[in-house]
């Protein structure tokens, strides 16, 4: 839309570069273009604004196939004002000198004049194909229909109306028609997904089983080697056992010989020691024979008296030693009347 200011009775208007503005002063045409920027007064002025952009109309339609079943279509086309004069003569491009609003609807006159072309060329086209091939190849057929049904459409170049580009996004059956027509792939989808999910679990059972034969296998061999540790380990204690014997023998026949050795050497002692004190017992007694008559020979020659003297002499070493001696008046009585009477009888 133009910018549009006032100024003491005067009006500006002010285009943009997408904008064609057509400007006719008292019948005669006075600016023409687009992005034109002029003033004017309002009572005298007659202004058309024709877009020159590409314009995207969004439509949806029905149509019914040759089975007589009921589709959607949704599409897009793209257009362009390529003769703004021809177009705002066909046209009321006209806008209000005082607003800048549009005096009519000239976009909705070519929306409809595009939608309802569109429409007959694509239900021309899908009357004549069939529900299942229109879903598959429906969209490319349809809009080659349409894009040269509009090229063709001598209406559109006659109103200033280029066609830029037509596109169908889709093709689409009742809710009811399509989720029959999903059933099938639907079905085959899970079958398919059945399929894998059993191929899976039989090809993760098959490894659970070499897992475990694996692990069966492993258990064996571990056994195998167990038994022949266990046998390798008698055999080293059975070896060690005897080693230990034969050892035990080698030191208990050098502790017999030992001892054999050492009792025949106390037993040498012995009879050595035993002929020493023998011979030394013999000794002694032939000194002791020889001494006793030594002394048998001198006592002899003596008389008498010196043999009683020394018989005393004898017994008296091997008398007692007498430390005091105690004399009871008793005693001492009698040995004074006995030292009297000797002396008596002397005088």
């Amino acid at each position: 839309m133009a910018d549009i200011t006032r100024r003491l009775g005067w009006r500006h208007l002010r285009g943009t570069p997408t904008a064609h503005i057509r400007h006719h002063r008292s019948g005669r045409l006075a600016h023409d273009g687009p992005g034109l920027s002029f003033w004017y007064r309002s009572l005298s002025a007659s202004l058309s604004e024709i877009p020159v952009d590409d314009r995207e109309l969004a439509m949806t339609f029905h149509a019914r196939t040759s089975d007589f079943q009921d589709v959607a279509v949704q599409a897009t086309v793209t257009y362009r004002v390529s003769d703004p004069a021809t177009a705002a003569a066909r046209l009321d491009f006209s806008i209000d000198p005082d607003t800048g609003v549009w005096r009519g609807a000239p976009l909705e006159q070519l929306s409809t004049l595009l939608t309802e072309t569109a429409q007959q060329h694509a239900l021309d086209v899908l009357a004549r194909t069939s529900l299942a091939s229109a879903l598959v190849d429906g969209v490319a057929a349809v809009r080659e229909q349409v894009a040269g049904g509009l090229a063709a459409e001598p209406r559109l170049p006659a109103t200033g109306i280029e066609i830029v580009a037509v596109r169908v996004v889709a093709l689409r059956p009742e809710p009811e028609v399509e989720r029959a027509l999903r059933t099938p792939a639907r079905e085959q989808i899970q079958q398919e997904a059945d399929r894998a999910t059993y191929e899976r679990r039989a090809v993760a059972v098959e490894r659970e089983r070499a897992i475990a034969e694996n692990e069966l296998a492993s258990q064996i061999e571990l056994a195998r080697r167990e038994e022949q540790l266990v046998e390798q380990r008698g055999t080293n204690a059975r070896r060690e056992a005897e080693e230990r014997a034969a050892a035990d023998a080698v030191k208990a026949g050098a502790e017999a010989a030992r001892t054999v050795r050492l009792a025949e050497a106390e037993a040498t002692r012995q009879v050595r020691l035993a002929e020493a004190e023998a011979q030394a017992a013999r000794a002694v007694g032939e000194a002791r024979a020889e001494a006793q008559a030594a002394w048998l020979r001198v006592h002899g020659d003596v008389d008498a008296a010196t043999l009683h003297a020394l018989t005393g002499t004898r017994l008296a070493e091997n008398l007692p030693r007498i430390e005091s001696v105690t004399v009871s008046p008793d005693v001492l009585t009698g040995l004074l009347a006995k030292l009297g009477g000797t002396s008596g009888a002397s005088a």
